[in-house]
């Protein structure tokens, strides 16, 4: 199995990961990206940027431990998750994950498991600036119990790939 894990100021590039993840691979038979891109407004108010902040080497060790996770759940043969961190304005890409199995079903599962993840646990702190008029204000983003409710389905205890069903 590969596993990139990246987190960057700069933005990437979604086709050439995909490419670098299945280069050669004759095995996979299914590739599930999902782009989380900057909207221009949060919750009907229009946002000039977002800022990222995260804790770094922890971030990307516990991002891991996820995916090791995703994994242990799913045949995965490859994933990528590029997180960037920094100020990001509307229209530009926020995150990356890439998931890629013999089968569909193991792609979507382990992408959705991944976002879900990165959403509610992943040491990251969101900050939006709004504009309005000459100022512009910053609000720290608080979690959202929609955000929660989804990575709760994944705390049921799921047989291990591969186990007799």
């Amino acid at each position: 199995m590969t596993a990139t894990i990246r987190l960057q100021r700069e933005a990437f590039d979604v086709a050439a990961e995909v490419t670098a993840l299945t280069r050669g691979r004759t095995d996979i038979g299914a590739v599930v990206t999902f782009t989380g891109i900057c909207r221009a407004d949060e919750n009907g108010e229009p946002i000039a940027a977002l800022t990222l902040e995260h804790y770094p080497g922890m971030a990307e060790a516990e991002i891991g431990r996820h995916v090791e996770a995703a994994c242990a759940r799913w045949p995965l043969l490859g994933v990528t998750v590029i997180h960037r961190y920094g100020r990001i304005a509307p229209g530009e890409l926020i995150v990356l994950v890439v998931t890629a199995s013999n089968h569909r079903e193991a792609a979507f599962a382990g992408a959705q498991f991944l976002m879900d993840y990165l959403k509610t646990r992943a040491p990251f702190w969101k900050e939006v600036e709004t504009a309005s008029g000459n100022t512009s204000v910053k609000t720290w983003v608080e979690a959202k119990a929609v955000d929660e409710a989804a990575a709760a389905r994944w705390s049921a205890p799921v047989p291990r790939r591969g186990a007799a069903k």
